[in-house]
């Protein structure tokens, strides 16, 4: 799983605001909607996040056309993994391809063996590679 939000330039204001403000999210076409409710008007704060590769690599406010760094809601998204994974569910829905677990070497890249008592690690226990100890 890639860390998205690794691969944004942003500053840490804008990251505090990403994780503080009140935030709606909707998946749209190649890329989720974002709704900032912080504001007394939502509805005039909404911009549309172009997710590209599990990425958000674009947004329609004006910050982001107007900074190099990444606007705060590419980074609300980017900090959101499971709305990363509903796009790229989405893209498949709408006729992309999807690589089986059978298709694919097994990783030892998980954070299993570092976890005490057979315990797995989130992402082995999310997507059913492991089970908990009974």
């Amino acid at each position: 799983m890639t860390n998205a939000f690794a691969h944004l330039d942003t500053t840490r204001r804008v990251v505090k605001r990403a994780q503080y403000e009140a935030f709606e999210f909707k998946l749209c076409d190649g890329g989720i909607r974002v709704r900032n409710c912080s504001h007394a008007e939502p509805a005039k704060h909404e911009y549309n996040v172009t997710v590209d590769d599990g990425i958000p690599v674009a947004c329609e406010c004006p910050a982001d056309a107007k900074y190099s760094s990444a606007c705060k809601h590419r980074v609300a998204v980017a900090i959101r993994p499971l709305l990363l994974d509903a796009v790229a569910t989405q893209a498949v829905a709408d006729g992309g391809t999807v690589v089986s677990d059978g298709d694919t070497a097994e990783s030892d890249e998980c954070d299993c063996a570092d976890l005490s008592d057979g315990f797995p690690c989130w992402e082995c226990y999310r997507t059913g590679k492991r089970t908990l100890p009974e």
